[in-house]
């Protein structure tokens, strides 16, 4: 990790430089937020996940979809973390990181879910997928 990854937001959050603090703290709500949606909507980490390292951290597309498989879908997508390991596209300490805030709002999102009605669940779900696509779409 270091000062190469923060984006558009992580520079907004640490204006004055490098602080290893925020970009733990970064990297958890990454993997806090991409939980909770996970948990609300029952996607994979990467509608949120792989947007968030990519414009967040500054993650190029390969290693932020490498990092992101080795944080929610290690046990599963063990071959396909390898393949981007081997290429030097996983950043270990990152992914598990997010991985941490993934695991609680995972289960904050799914409560939360619950108790929506399904129309309104399937509508705030559409509108996410519009501003995710938008924000990739525009990004330089």
């Amino acid at each position: 990790m270091g000062s190469y990854y923060y984006g558009r937001a992580g520079r907004a959050l640490c204006r004055n430089g490098y602080n290893h603090g925020m970009e733990i703290a970064l990297c958890v709500l990454i993997g806090v937020v991409a939980g909770i949606t996970g948990g609300l909507f029952g996607i994979g980490g990467g509608i949120i996940m792989v947007p968030a390292l990519i414009l967040g951290l500054g993650l190029s597309q390969h290693k932020a979809q490498g990092t992101s498989l080795m944080t929610f879908m290690f046990p599963v997508g063990i071959l396909g973390v390898l393949n981007y390991y081997r290429a030097g596209n996983v950043d270990v300490k990152v992914g598990a990181m997010v991985a941490c805030g993934f695991f609680v709002g995972a289960f904050l999102g799914s409560k939360v879910a619950l108790g929506f009605d399904e129309g309104l669940l399937r509508k705030i779900f559409a509108g996410l997928l519009v501003v995710v696509a938008i924000q990739l779409f525009l990004k330089r």
